[in-house]
């Protein structure tokens, strides 16, 4: 096997001898690497660093050279099939992924390390570069974007960042995809214009990005199961009209909490959904409320309050999760213990989790939401016949009438 590997090695042979490589920088190569790293037909995507006029380079040293217009630039060297992935493809995603008009930046990272920069190494990649830049320019400035300062150059030499660069947005799961994509596409690869608008009160907008894997998973792990009562809605940035947006959007997926058409606040990056939710309840009940007192500090409605005696006699239905939306409880199992908290003799399947709870010198079971992670009462073993009695909190809870079930769920 050394001898045909060897072999290899002499005769010139590549283990990737039906690829092409060509370098790109578009600013931070973290983000830079995670993009081409998940297109198709992308063989390897590598950070370093290119295009200066000194050896040897490390992150400490170009970084420390900003204010160079000599010094290497972050870049990714992706190496690609051609037969998967055009060239003219892969350039066109290039100009697409950021804005090729900031000189020596990229959003907030300045310095002659982030600029734009395109280093070929076959004549094809030098004339489609410059090609696709005539193009791009033209759509530039159609929007009102000034001139490209993208650097094209042949490459002479690439120099891998060390391994703590590589992967680096897959090995920190709750990082962000640097969003400095100008929305400018290429007229083949357009589609219809989607422009969304405010809705009016509250809601929430999540701004994602194509090849953005954060905002893959955010939406696997969270958004694909939210039952919510606020409004959600996910768009591109620049599909965004009529709302005032108080915090530049840097990377994706932000998630914008609306009111009015106005951002309350915002958070960039992936969430977890017990973070996203937590979120929800604040921007939905309030810090200070009552509500949001009990989910996630764990406090105790006082008893026969308000929203038990509304929740007490209600007609048939089910009680949801006043923050995720998720069912907890039926009416079916409802009863009344005289304790003034509303009572049940068990959740609905798989909604909620148990947990110890020795505070207060007590030994109890606590009741947690298990999608919200929302604190909900108590279980005891007190019940008719011996059955246990799910002891609930009324405010964290909302009522949905049993023929409104289908509609919503």
């Amino acid at each position: 096997m050394k001898k045909i590997f060897l072999l290899l090695i002499i005769t010139g042979f590549s283990l990737y001898a039906k690829t092409q490589t060509i370098v790109f920088g578009a600013g931070c190569f973290w983000g830079v690497e995670k993009y081409f790293d998940n297109l198709d037909g992308v063989v390897k995507a590598t950070s370093g660093y290119a295009g200066g006029d000194y050896k040897n380079p490390t992150y400490k040293e170009v970084v420390g050279n900003r204010y160079n217009p000599k010094n290497h630039t972050e870049v990714v060297e992706v190496v690609y099939d051609d037969k998967n992935i055009s060239t003219q493809s892969l350039i066109q995603s290039f100009w697409e992924l950021h804005d090729p008009t900031q000189g020596n930046r990229q959003g907030n990272d300045k310095g002659s390390n982030y600029r734009s920069a395109i280093y070929y190494t076959t004549k094809a990649q030098k004339k489609i570069a410059f090609n696709t830049k005539e193009v791009y320019q033209k759509l530039l400035k159609r929007a009102g974007y000034g001139e490209i300062t993208t650097e094209i150059q042949a490459l002479e030499k690439f120099y891998p960042a060390k391994k703590y660069h590589q992967d680096y947005l897959k090995n920190n799961p709750k990082g962000y995809c640097p969003n400095h994509a100008t929305g400018v596409k290429f007229e083949k690869e357009q589609h219809p214009n989607k422009i969304i608008t405010p809705l009016g009160g509250k809601e929430i907008v999540i701004i994602d990005a194509d090849y953005c894997p954060f905002c893959e998973k955010f939406k696997k792990n969270v958004t694909n199961h939210y039952r919510g009562t606020i409004p959600l809605r996910t768009a591109k940035e620049h599909e965004l009209k009529g709302f005032k947006i108080v915090n530049k959007i840097e990377g994706t997926p932000t998630i914008l909490f609306i009111e009015n058409g106005e951002e309350v606040y915002s958070r960039t990056g992936y969430m977890d959904e017990k973070e996203f939710y937590k979120f929800v309840a604040e921007f939905k009940l309030g810090s200070e409320s009552e509500s949001f007192d009990v989910a996630y500090h764990k406090s105790t409605d006082n008893r026969f309050c308000k929203q038990y005696k509304k929740f007490k006699d209600t007609g048939d239905g089910v009680f949801i999760d006043k923050i995720s939306g998720d069912i907890l409880f039926d009416t079916r199992d409802r009863f009344n213990s005289g304790s003034g908290w509303l009572s049940f003799f068990k959740p609905v399947k798989g909604s909620t989790i148990s947990k110890v709870d020795n505070s207060f010198g007590m030994q109890r079971i606590e009741i947690i939401a298990k999608k919200s992670g929302a604190h909900l009462g108590h279980v005891f073993n007190d019940a008719p016949n011996g059955q246990q009695r799910f002891c609930i909190n009324a405010t964290v809870l909302e009522f949905v009438p049993r023929e409104e079930i289908k509609k919503s769920y």
